[in-house]
């Protein structure tokens, strides 16, 4: 049996959105995050550490160290991309901005990979709306391009998006890769060689970036899709389709050659306890795409089950199933769930031409309050920082940051006036009349997710910044060291924490062993970690050693810096 199309769409209700105000959206969600902030903890400063080692020729490109530890991950790809940025960079950038310019690049193609795989997804047959008996439903083009607009919203609104993909880690890089592998397997045999060339880089970059599981999974199945969904002449797709097979072939064996693949399934046990935070997550990491989703998922279930199968919904699904397993079976579970964002979002989409007015209107509503009231929160929280008046939030900000001084920036403050301006005139907009465009309902929820991040990374930058990075607590270490310390033996600490002494301090760090200190050392200062074991030997034994002070990190009293000092120097 043969199940109608639930899209039912009017020529009237695919009208674009204006690409000045798409592209002006993209933007203020993009940079901010990677601009006039420092590196912070943990994976963000610890992958700028990687990268400072390979830019300055410290390291092995192949095989780096930071401090004598290897990275946490196999993948290079983020290091490799870093470390080029900050050579060729010119000197008037700082280093942390150069590093993170390959990155802004990564998330700006995940955007762009998105809307062009909803946008070739919505052009097939399967997909287009139902054709009306005297004409007036939506032309395949303009359908397809408003389905992509609302594809990009779903993807700008998933809450877990901002801070992730604001990060110079393998997870960025992984996303983008994903994005691409996604946009490839929509577009052929539409397209050929962008596509090719998008599923090569993105099937090679998730090798690199230490996904050859996720690399293999996804190439493997996008090839069977296209072979199986054919829009096209057969011929062409069974061809493509080997392409792509090929190319998963040669992701996989490259995976082998660099010994890359891994066992990093948890335990049944150590999952069983998390059952619970796993399921927090994935109802607001990718809120609101999930609840779109499992409506297309309904709407849709005649298409999804049908012997003639249908890519625009089959392909985002199997990208969901595979990451959604992923986030299930191995840690940490919000970085795996960050590469299905990108289908999830696409799965969005399809929701939009079977919404009824009432759902749609409770998402506008919902959307309305959670952002704005989020918004006022932020900026009652700033006023107070600013001027004491109310004086509660202040009061609490100096409880949880010690000695945190708020500074006022015109810049940012003129930045955070002009997004809530835009933030009311867009409420004005949709509530003033019933727009009938399908992409209306992810306007807000994309819009309010832009204006909580970008109020954030300006009006809370300062803030942030004294929370999570380690500047303060290198500054309290550098004031008891003195301007000319020398080399300063390490004990103990992880890699964010040597990456935040060598960049933040400019030491010279010779670690331990675990044991014992470095044979014939000259160094006068030990750093350590509190909770790390003292080793034996030199270390732990007095007088050669004398403990100096204990510095903690402002908002963390958990991470603690032991500083000593050699007693014959004290003399």
């Amino acid at each position: 049996m043969i199940h109608p199309t639930p899209a039912i769409v009017t020529q009237g209700a695919v009208r674009p959105l204006p690409r000045w105000a798409l592209l002006l959206l993209c933007l203020a969600y993009v940079v901010p995050g990677f601009v006039m902030r420092d590196p912070w903890k943990n994976a963000d400063v610890t992958a700028f550490g990687y990268m400072l080692e390979l830019a300055h020729g410290t390291t092995a490109w192949l095989s780096p160290s930071l401090a004598g530890m290897p990275p946490e991950t196999e993948g290079l790809l983020p290091y490799w991309l870093g470390a080029l940025a900050l050579q060729i960079a010119p000197s008037w950038l700082s280093q942390e901005m150069a590093a993170r310019l390959p990155f802004i690049a990564l998330l700006a193609a995940t955007l762009v990979a998105t809307w062009y795989g909803v946008y070739y997804l919505a052009k097939s047959p399967g997909a287009q709306p139902v054709a009306f008996a005297f004409g007036g439903e939506a032309l395949p083009a303009d359908y397809a391009r408003a389905m992509a607009d609302g594809g990009l919203l779903a993807l700008l609104a998933c809450l877990g998006l901002a801070q992730l993909s604001h990060e110079i880690t393998s997870y960025l890089t992984q996303l983008a890769c994903t994005a691409l592998l996604f946009f490839a397997a929509s577009a052929l045999p539409y397209r050929t060689a962008l596509p090719t060339a998008a599923a090569a880089l993105g099937l090679i970059g998730l090798v690199l970036s230490g996904a050859p599981t996720m690399a293999a999974l996804l190439g493997a199945g996008s090839a069977l899709l296209v072979l199986r969904t054919a829009d096209h002449e057969p011929r062409s797709s069974r061809t493509w389709a080997l392409a792509l097979l090929g190319l998963t072939v040669v992701a996989a064996l490259l995976a082998w050659k660099l010994n890359l693949w891994r066992w990093r399934i948890v335990g049944s046990a150590e999952g069983a306890k998390d059952w619970q935070s796993l399921l927090r997550l994935l109802t607001w990491f990718a809120w609101p795409a999930w609840p779109l989703a499992l409506w297309t998922l309904w709407r849709w279930r005649h298409q999804i089950t049908s012997r003639a199968m249908h890519r625009h919904l089959l392909l985002p699904l199997w990208f969901t199933v595979v990451t959604l397993g992923a986030t299930i079976t191995t840690q940490p579970a919000d970085r795996a769930l960050l590469l299905g964002l990108p289908a999830l979002a696409a799965l969005a989409a399809f929701a939009l031409p079977t919404l009824r007015r009432a759902i749609a209107s409770l998402i506008d509503w919902f959307t309305l309050l959670f952002f704005s009231a989020s918004a006022i929160t932020i900026w009652v929280i700033w006023l107070s920082l600013q001027t004491g008046v109310p004086s509660k939030p202040a009061a609490n900000v100096a409880r949880l940051a010690p000695a945190f001084v708020p500074h006022f920036s015109a810049i940012a403050f003129t930045l955070a006036l002009i997004a809530t301006a835009a933030w009311c005139a867009l409420v004005w907009w949709r509530a003033s009349r019933d727009r009938a465009v399908i992409w209306k309902s992810l306007v807000l929820p994309a819009s309010g997710a832009t204006l909580g991040w970008l109020l954030l990374m300006t009006l809370w930058l300062p803030l942030l910044d004294y929370g999570r990075s380690y500047r303060p607590q290198i500054n309290s270490l550098m004031a008891v060291l003195g301007p000319q310390p020398g080399c300063i033996i390490t004990h103990g600490l992880s890699r964010a924490q040597v990456a935040a002494l060598q960049y933040h301090g400019g030491l010279s760090l010779q670690p331990t062993d675990g044991r014992r200190l470095p044979a014939a050392s000259d160094c006068q200062w030990l750093v350590a970690d509190s909770e790390a074991q003292p080793p034996g030997g030199d270390i732990a034994s007095p007088p050669e050693w004398s403990r100096v002070t204990q510095l903690p990190r402002p908002t963390d009293k958990n991470d603690q810096l032991l500083v000593l000092r050699r007693a014959a120097t004290l003399r």
